[in-house]
């Protein structure tokens, strides 16, 4: 058993069913994303740990107390909305202080925990200033810190930095993640931003229609997805519809030439999910088997070129770094595709 557990959960909306059966076993310390879609129940299993949702069935035990009974304020959680909440009416430092206030906490020892907290944020000198006064990321510093100064149990997300810039989010994220780390706080983390549960995460729920379709490492998610929807939802991926050339074997033909996968199959055709960083144009020791093409399209991302293949009726892309010396092919222009066939990987529908 898990310091955070919850099990069978479900919730549904009239006959509409958001959360179907989610079970999820959680250390004391671990860092967790809930990652998917618009829609995929996420911020409503977020929400029912939260105790602002009452399940439709399930449990949830925090160190072994069930909570589902529990009003949000008796289930000792810190939540950080993506709206950021703050009171505008109240000082950076009222506010980081409310939840104590509420609980009674004397204003000695309410003082020397506003002023911790706002330490470890990093906003020390902004106990006097008011919302309007900061900045979006600051102003979010100022909801974690509310949220971790009653001490916590847990610490809930719901996708915090979704408002911000792309360059503030990527600063934000490493100093909750070192935040987190320090204070070895248990942590859920809501987000459709993949780059992000990849870079802060202990392990990853991704999350599908109301399911939990896989839960593993950001290295596991990525290069060993369970399902078609998680390796298409997680990083990009080129899909390949094939044929089967002999299922003992364990042989497809792609753009005519039959590559072997050393694994049974089953049926005529299947689809292979293949990492454009798994390719290239020139063979290597890896990549040693060679699939004839034509340049379908080229695109000029910076740093990054990417290149789309057109192979028999399937396009493959792949990504070359930049290099002023060499300018990319141009489209028409025959390319042979390089690839190794243990990169290739067999997914389930």
């Amino acid at each position: 058993m898990g310091f955070l557990d919850i099990s069978n959960l479900q919730k549904s909306f009239g006959a509409t069913q958001v959360v179907k059966d989610f079970n999820l076993s959680v250390e004391k310390g671990e860092f967790i994303s809930f990652l998917g879609p618009s829609g995929c129940g996420k911020t409503t299993t977020l929400r029912m740990v939260a105790g602002f949702e009452v399940p439709s069935a399930g449990t949830i035990r925090i160190d072994g107390r069930d909570v589902v009974r529990l009003r949000p304020n008796q289930r000792n959680i810190g939540m950080v909305f993506q709206s950021y909440a703050l009171f505008p009416n109240l000082t950076v430092a009222d506010n980081v202080g409310f939840g104590l206030r509420v609980a009674g906490v004397p204003r000695t020892d309410r003082a020397e925990r506003v002023a911790e907290m706002l330490a470890i944020v990093g906003l020390a000198d902004f106990g006097a200033r008011y919302p309007f006064q900061l900045s979006g990321g600051q102003q979010q510093r100022v909801a974690l810190a509310r949220a971790l100064a009653v001490r916590p149990q847990v610490l809930l997300l719901d996708e915090p930095l979704s408002a911000l810039d792309a360059k503030i989010r990527v600063s934000l994220r490493e100093e909750i993640r070192a935040i987190q780390r320090k204070l070895g706080i248990t942590t859920i983390y809501v987000t459709h931003d993949q780059e992000e549960a990849l870079s802060m995460s202990d392990r990853i729920v991704v999350m599908n229609n109301g399911v939990a379709d896989q839960v593993g490492a950001p290295f596991d998610i990525y290069n060993r997805p369970a399902t078609r929807f998680v390796a298409s939802f997680v990083g990009t991926l080129n899909l390949l519809d094939v044929r089967v050339v002999d299922a003992g074997a364990g042989t497809v033909s792609l753009g005519g030439t039959t590559v072997p996968l050393g694994r049974q199959l089953r049926g005529d055709k299947v689809t292979l999910a293949l990492r454009p960083e798994a390719v290239g144009l020139a063979p290597s020791d890896g990549r040693t088997l060679g699939v004839e093409g034509r340049i379908a399209e080229v695109h000029f991302l910076g740093s990054v070129i990417r290149i789309r293949v057109r192979v028999g009726d399937a396009r493959i892309s792949l990504d070359t770094f930049n290099s002023a010396d060499h300018p990319p092919p141009q489209v028409g222009d025959p390319a042979t595709v390089w690839l190794n066939p243990r990169d290739l990987m067999v997914l389930a529908d």
